[in-house]
C-alpha cells in the first residue's frame, strides 16, 4: 500500500516523481499510484526537512514557498538514486533524504548537513496531487511516553482529510501517524513546535482548530528537535503510518511493522521481497557463469524493470477497507482491468499465483457487498468503467488455470461457487450505474449488441461498438468457467453470446482512401437494426475530427480510446471468424501489414497489443515475430521517456515482459501463443505447483521451426499449452532463419469457430 517517494512541480508529475532536475522537489510523500490516467491520484502526506531557518516562524511551510531543487551530478542528472524498496535524493540545501516501506508504513531518514542547529520536518496533512483536500485535521500529541524502540512519542503528528479521486465522482478519507527517532542518540522531545495554514507556522498551537482550517488550504504540523550531541551529523528518522480507517489504525500499522526504527533492516527486507518475487522468472544466456555483453545486460535490465512494474499495482489494502469488515483480502488500485486484463494477471499466474488469489479473493469479496465485481479503483472508491465487466477474464484466468481440480486449488483458497456467483451476477444483473461496474445487460440480452440509443438510464450511452465487443469477450471467459466447472448449459449459452461481435460487424463498410482487401468494420448499429456509420479512422492519427473517443457522452463515436480500424481486429476468442470475415488468411495478413504500415496501430492503447501476433492466426507466425520484435525496439527502451505513453498499472510492463519472452497470452483460457524469446534460457519458478518451466531456444535465427516438451515434438510451433507450467516441463524451441515457416500441421491457436479451446 505505502509506495514513499518524492513528489516534484512538473507537469509531468502525475505519479509524483519527475526525473528532470529543472523542477523541484515539493515533499516526500508516502501513497502513489504509477502509471495512470485520470487527474494526479494521492501523493498524500509530504514530509519536508529544513537545515536552516531565521526562526521558527519564518520556516517556508506553504508547498510553493518551501520547494526546492535537487543537486546535480555531473553528467546534469539529479542526484536521485532508486532501486527496489529504496530511493534517495541529495537536496540544494544539502539534506539527504532516503525512504524504504513496508506494507503500510513508510520509513524516512534526513541527514541534515555538518553543524545543523534547528533540524526541523514538516508534516503536510493536505497537499495531495490534486490539492483537493476538505476537512482536515491534525494533531501534535504531547504524550510523553516512552515507544517500544527508544525515543519519545511526544511531538507525534496525527491527520488526515478527505481527497477527491482521480478519476471517479467519489472522495475518500486518509490519515496519517508520524513519530520521529534520533539515529544514534536520544531525540526527545521537540524543541519548538506547532500547527501550520498555508505559509504560516503558529508556534505552539498543538491542534488544527487553533488556526482557522478550510478546505482547499494548507494544512499541517512543524516540529523541530535537538541536533545530534556525539555527531556533527544529524539524522532523524520519520515513522509513518497510513490509514484509510483512522489515525488510531496509522499509529497501530507503523507501531507493528516497524518497531526498532532500523532503517537498513527495514531497507534489506522490502529488497528480499523484491528480490523473492522478481527471481521466480530467470533469464540469462547460456551458462549463467558466462559474461554477458553490454546489449545482453541491457535486454535483462528492461525485463526486469518491466517485471518489477506489473508488481507495483493492484496494491494490497489488506485491513484498510473502510466501507466493511472482512476477513477477506483487499486489493485496491486496480487502475483500471481494461488496461491490465489481457497481459499483466496472466504473467502473474506463471509466478506468483499466491497474489492472483488473494486479488481474486478481494474481487469477489468486493462483488458480494458492492453486488458487482469492481472494474476500476482507487483509493478505496469507485472509478469510471473504460470497456467491459473485465474483471470476468481475470477471474476466468485464474480458474482456467488453477481449477477446482487442481492438487493445489485449495491452499489458495478461492470459492469458485462464488466466484463464478460474480461472473454471472455482471453478466445477467443490471446495474444502477454502468459507468462504474457491471454491464448495461438488459439491451445486451434482448439485442446481442449495445445499441445507439438514449431509450436506458442508468449510465453513459457511448462505447457501443468498444462494448459490444468487450462484452463478447467477457461471455466468453465466462463460458471458460462454465466448462471447468461441468456446466455444460451454460457453457453453450455463454459461447453463443461471445460471438455475439459478429452483429456490429459491417461488411460493407471501407476506409475513404484505403485498399481495397481493407473492406469490413465494426460499426454502431441503432436498436431497430439499422446501421450508422463511423469514419473507421476515427480516434486514429488520420482522424479527420482529431477525436480523443475518451470517456465523454458528448463524442458520440461507439468506439473507445481506439479507431473502429483497431477495433475491427479486436475478437480474440474467435480470430479465425475474423479472418473469415476479412476475406481469408491472406487478406488478413495484408490488413494487418497495412495497419502498421499506415500507423492505425497504437500501442499507447491496450485495444492494439494483440496485433503483432495475430498473424499466428494466419498460419505465418514468423511475420509475429517479427513485427512484435520491431513493436518492442521502436516503443520501448532503458530511457526515462521509455515508455510509449503511461504504464496503465503495469499493462505496459507485462507486454514489454511478454515480448521480451516472446510470448503473447490469451486470458481466459490455457494457450500461450509462443515466439523466439530474446534470451535463449528462461525459467518459471512457480511456489505453488513447487515447479520450474524452463524454456530454451537453440540454433541460429529468431524464428520457431519445431518445439519439443520434456524430448518429446509437440505439435505445434505457434501456441502451447498451460500443463507445462503445472508439471515444470522443459521446452525447447528450435529456431530457424526463415521467416515463412508455419504453425504446423494442425498447430494454429484454437478459436471457438473451430473447435474451441481445452
Amino acid at each position: 500500500m505505502i509506495k514513499a517517494g518524492m513528489d516534484t512541480d512538473s507537469p509531468g508529475n502525475h505519479a509524483g516523481y519527475d526525473g528532470d532536475p529543472q523542477y523541484n522537489a515539493t515533499g516526500f510523500s508516502q501513497l502513489h499510484d504509477t502509471g495512470t490516467g485520470g487527474s494526479i491520484p494521492l501523493s498524500n502526506f509530504k514530509l519536508w526537512a529544513y537545515a536552516s531557518c531565521s526562526s521558527f516562524e519564518k520556516c517556508p511551510s506553504g508547498i510553493v514557498q518551501r520547494k526546492l531543487k535537487r543537486k546535480t551530478l555531473s553528467d546534469g542528472s539529479p542526484d536521485d538514486y532508486a532501486s527496489p524498496g529504496y530511493f534517495s535524493t541529495n537536496l540544494t540545501n544539502d539534506i539527504r533524504v532516503e525512504l524504504t516501506a513496508t506494507r503500510r508504513t513508510a520509513l524516512h531518514r534526513y541527514t541534515f548537513p555538518a553543524g545543523t542547529a534547528h533540524p526541523r520536518i514538516l508534516v503536510d496533512i493536505a497537499n495531495d496531487g490534486q490539492r483537493s483536500a476538505t476537512y482536515p485535521q491534525v494533531l501534535i500529541d504531547q504524550v510523553g511516553l516512552e515507544s517500544e524502540g527508544g525515543g519519545y512519542q511526544s511531538g507525534r503528528v496525527r491527520g488526515g482529510a478527505e481527497f477527491a479521486a482521480s478519476f471517479g465522482p467519489g472522495r475518500y478519507k486518509a490519515y496519517v501517524c508520524v513519530t520521529f527517532h534520533g539515529e544514534g542518540y536520544e531525540l526527545g522531545k521537540p524543541t519548538e513546535y506547532g500547527v501550520y495554514s498555508n505559509n504560516y507556522p503558529v508556534r505552539g498551537a498543538r491542534n488544527g482548530e487553533q488556526v482557522y482550517l478550510s478546505s482547499g488550504s494548507e494544512h499541517g504540523a512543524l516540529l523541530e528537535f535537538i541536533p545530534s550531541p556525539s555527531s556533527a551529523v544529524t539524522s532523524i528518522l520519520a515513522r509513518v503510518g497510513v490509514s484509510f480507517i483512522s489515525t488510531d489504525q496509522a499509529c497501530s500499522s507503523a507501531e507493528e511493522e516497524i518497531q526498532d526504527y532500523d532503517f537498513d533492516r527495514v531497507k534489506s527486507e522490502a529488497r528480499a521481497q523484491w528480490n523473492d518475487v522478481l527471481g521466480r522468472v530467470r533469464v540469462r544466456f547460456g551458462d549463467a557463469a558466462e559474461r554477458t555483453t553490454e546489449k545482453e545486460k541491457e535486454l535483462v535490465e528492461h525485463f526486469y524493470s518491466s517485471l518489477y512494474r506489473t508488481h507495483i499495482a493492484p496494491a494490497d489494502y489488506t485491513g484498510e477497507n473502510p466501507h466493511w469488515n472482512s476477513t477477506e483480502p483487499y486489493y485496491d488500485s486496480l487502475y483500471c482491468n481494461w488496461d491490465t486484463y489481457r497481459t499483466l494477471y496472466p504473467l502473474m499466474a506463471m509466478h506468483d499465483p499466491v497474489t492472483f488469489s488473494k486479488i481474486i479473493r478481494g474481487m469477489i469479496d468486493i462483488q458480494k457487498h458492492e453486488g458487482w465485481l469492481p472494474e476500476c479503483r482507487g483509493a478505496t472508491v469507485k472509478h469510471y468503467m473504460q470497456g467491459g465487466s473485465n474483471a470476468d477474464p481475470i477471474l476466468a484466468d485464474f480458474l482456467v488455470k488453477y481449477p477446482p481440480s487442481s492438487s493445489s486449488s485449495s491452499s489458495l483458497g478461492v470459492s469458485p461457487s462464488d466466484l463464478y456467483a460474480a461472473l454471472l451476477r455482471d453478466a445477467e444483473d443490471q446495474p444502477p450505474n454502468w459507468n462504474l461496474q457491471g454491464r448495461e445487460v438488459n439491451v445486451w440480452k434482448e439485442l446481442g449488441y449495445i445499441a445507439q440509443s438514449f431509450a436506458a438510464v442508468g449510465g453513459a450511452n457511448t462505447k457501443w461498438v468498444s462494448r459490444t465487443l468487450e462484452y463478447a469477450f467477457d461471455d466468453f471467459a465466462i463460458a471458460q468457467v462454465a466448462k471447468v466447472l461441468g456446466k455444460s448449459e451454460d457453457a453453450d449459452k455463454y459461447m453463443k453470446r461471445a460471438q455475439n461481435f459478429l452483429n456490429v460487424w459491417n461488411p460493407d463498410v471501407t476506409v475513404p482512401g484505403g485498399p481495397d482487401f481493407v473492406k469490413g468494420m465494426m460499426q454502431p448499429r441503432f436498436a431497430n437494426g439499422t446501421w450508422n456509420h463511423t469514419d473507421p479512422r476515427h480516434c486514429s492519427i488520420h482522424d479527420p475530427e482529431k477525436a480523443t473517443c475518451f470517456l465523454n457522452a458528448a463524442r458520440r463515436d461507439g468506439f473507445y480510446e481506439a479507431s473502429p480500424i483497431v477495433y475491427s481486429q479486436y475478437v480474440p476468442q474467435d480470430t479465425a471468424k475474423l479472418i473469415e470475415l476479412q476475406g481469408g488468411a491472406e487478406a488478413f495478413i495484408n490488413r494487418l501489414d497495412w495497419i502498421f504500415e499506415n500507423l492505425y496501430f497504437d500501442v499507447t492503447n491496450e485495444p492494439s497489443h494483440q496485433m503483432p501476433f495475430m498473424y499466428h492466426y494466419a498460419n505465418r507466425p514468423g511475420l509475429s515475430t517479427s513485427r512484435s520484435r520491431k513493436v518492442l525496439e521502436e516503443h520501448f527502451d532503458l530511457t526515462k521517456d521509455g515508455l510509449p505513453g503511461n504504464d496503465d498499472s503495469g499493462a505496459m510492463g507485462s507486454y514489454a515482459a511478454f515480448s521480451l519472452l516472446g510470448m503473447y497470452p490469451l486470458p481466459a483460457t490455457r494457450q500461450l501463443l509462443i515466439s523466439s524469446s530474446y534470451f535463449p534460457v528462461v525459467e518459471f519458478v512457480n511456489p505453488v505447483y513447487n515447479t520450474t518451466t524452463t524454456f530454451k531456444t537453440t540454433g541460429p535465427g529468431i524464428f520457431v521451426k519445431a518445439v519439443t516438451i520434456d524430448g518429446e515434438p509437440w505439435h505445434s510451433t505457434c501456441y502451447i499449452e498451460w500443463g507445462v507450467f503445472e508439471k515444470g516441463s522443459v521446452v525447447e524451441l528450435e529456431l530457424s532463419e526463415d521467416e515463412s515457416l508455419g504453425c504446423g500441421e494442425g498447430g494454429l491457436p484454437p478459436s471457438i469457430s473451430t473447435g474451441g479451446y481445452a
